[in-house]
């Protein structure tokens, strides 16, 4: 009985990790100047993992739809499919539409806007104030 909790945690605390190296992994496209190898991405990740985990990860994200990737020698070079900007939006709508108070949710988030946020979100809101498709 004390074995299988420790394989549960140990699961959770693998799924958490393999989270946090996804991150990393993006974080590192992202930064690139271009797509990047296997061993381009690893050696921009901190601590020593090895090849192989980080090809599992970029083969995880590619699934995902998250990368593209063309050939390059015997191997793959990765790229995100989406900008940084676009990834984040559409997790924050993910995150919205799972919500059971939508209202709630946003109440809170613009209450907790730093006052420059604030600003911007303002000035945005008000550039989506002009023609509607409708012609309202």
């Amino acid at each position: 009985m004390h074995d299988r909790r420790n394989r549960e945690s140990d699961g959770a605390s693998g799924r958490r990790a393999r989270g946090e190296l996804e991150s990393g992994v993006l974080a590192a496209l992202w930064a690139a100047d271009g797509p990047l190898t296997a061993r381009e991405v690893r050696e921009r990740l901190p601590g020593d993992l090895a090849y192989t985990t980080v090809l599992t990860i970029l083969s995880r994200l590619y699934d995902k739809g998250m990368l593209v990737r063309h050939r390059e020698g015997r191997g793959y070079a990765y790229a995100p499919a989406r900008d940084e900007a676009s990834h984040t939006a559409e997790r924050m709508h993910t995150l919205l539409e799972g919500g059971a108070d939508r209202e709630a949710v946003l109440t809170r988030f613009v209450s907790e806007l730093s006052g420059e946020d604030e600003q911007l979100l303002q000035r945005l809101l008000a550039g989506h104030d002009g023609p509607h498709p409708e012609g309202r």
